[in-house]
């Protein structure tokens, strides 16, 4: 459904800027403006916003019955064949709304080639228009809040579940399985591919394989969420198999204190980079400090991964409905790794942790 308060915060946003067009491919963005989402191909597709409060969407003909009947009320589309080129209804396009010389944003889902042929054709300055549209959508009002409250408690839900399930044995790729499975039968959608890094492979934050078998005296790190009505969950949990080891004991019990820490600094007021020094300094501190790879956090909504980051360098001052990730680590190349994540909601004096599941240390007998 075309959200008109969420364009009118965008064409506020254009004003300020100076930037007379939007353009806005298939993506999270689009879909989140206007309540359409195509399929991304090769076909130029996007949706252009004027700062004039005018709209009109390019469509090839591919997608053109779709985008009619999601967007005929609120846009004029100006269709294209696969015999002919996009930039043929570029320049139908321009003719009315005088695009020509003009400064002009895009979001992440513009391809480069596109871009090029667009420059070529309209003679315009294009800039990067992601960040405004993640300061659109970074304060979230009650509803979406709602939303992500409840992703994160299925996300909760799955990963007890998850864990009830493992046994050595298994293969990493059994696990992130029985983790796809348990978010169908709650009626949501993954949010991400899982991550399921077992023994050395915990050592690589993002690891991408999965075909390891589970050992007894293994360490695992599950991360995973889901989407629930368009809103995302990402929790991270790490857990042993058959047996701790106290140097495990003093990681774990450090990178708890970590997140802990930058959890009870999160409230307005606070810049981003305040709530990462929380966690960094006492991982460092710690003497553990070269192996805490990432940053603190990442923002989520609608995405996994939006502002506001909490990275060193960022001053980005907190406001109330800000929601991000609370996920400190460390890892120990080719050895193990840990995270413990948590999603929070800025609040006044304290911040709304939205998952629940235990941060205690597990071990699976």
């Amino acid at each position: 459904m075309f959200n008109k308060k969420y364009t009118d915060k965008l064409h506020e946003l254009m004003v300020q800027n100076n930037i007379d067009a939007f353009i806005i491919g298939p993506s999270v963005d689009l879909n989140y403006l206007t309540g359409f989402n195509p399929r991304i191909c090769e076909r130029f597709q996007a949706f252009f916003f004027l700062a004039n409060g005018k709209h009109f969407h390019i469509s090839p003909q591919l997608y053109f019955e779709e985008a009619e009947k999601k967007l005929s009320s609120n846009a004029e589309i100006f269709m294209w064949k696969d015999s002919e080129s996009f930039l043929d209804a570029l320049e139908q396009a321009n003719q009315k709304y005088h695009l020509t010389g003009k400064t002009i944003a895009i979001n992440s889902t513009i391809r480069g080639i596109d871009l090029l042929e667009l420059e070529d054709r309209l003679s315009a300055k294009f800039i990067n228009g992601h960040d405004l549209l993640e300061i659109l959508r970074m304060k979230k009002e009650k509803s979406e809040i709602e939303k992500l409250r409840r992703a994160a408690q299925i996300a909760d839900e799955v990963v007890g579940e998850t864990i009830n399930n493992i046994s050595p044995g298994m293969t990493e790729k059994d696990i992130k399985k029985k983790i796809e499975e348990l978010f169908t039968h709650k009626g949501v959608t993954l949010a991400f591919e899982p991550i399921v890094a077992s023994g050395p492979n915990s050592s690589m934050p993002h690891y991408c394989g999965d075909s390891r078998i589970i050992e007894e005296e293994d360490i695992i790190i599950l991360d995973l969420g889901c989407q629930y009505e368009g809103y995302c969950s990402d929790i991270s949990r790490t857990i042993f198999v058959g047996k701790i080891t106290e140097e495990q004991k003093k990681i774990y019990d450090i990178v708890l204190k970590a997140n802990k820490a930058a959890e009870e600094k999160v409230k307005v007021g606070v810049s981003a980079e305040e709530v990462d020094r929380a966690a960094r300094d006492l991982i460092i501190q710690a003497g553990y400090g070269q192996y805490f790879l990432n940053r603190t956090g990442h923002g989520i909504g609608i995405s996994v991964h939006e502002a506001p980051y909490i990275r060193t360098g960022n001053k980005q001052i907190l406001e109330q409905g800000m929601s991000f990730s609370i996920e400190p680590g460390i890892y120990l190349k080719d050895r193990f790794g840990m995270r413990i994540e948590d999603i929070v909601v800025v609040e006044e004096r304290e911040p709304e942790v939205l998952n629940n599941f235990s941060k205690e240390i597990i071990v699976i007998k």
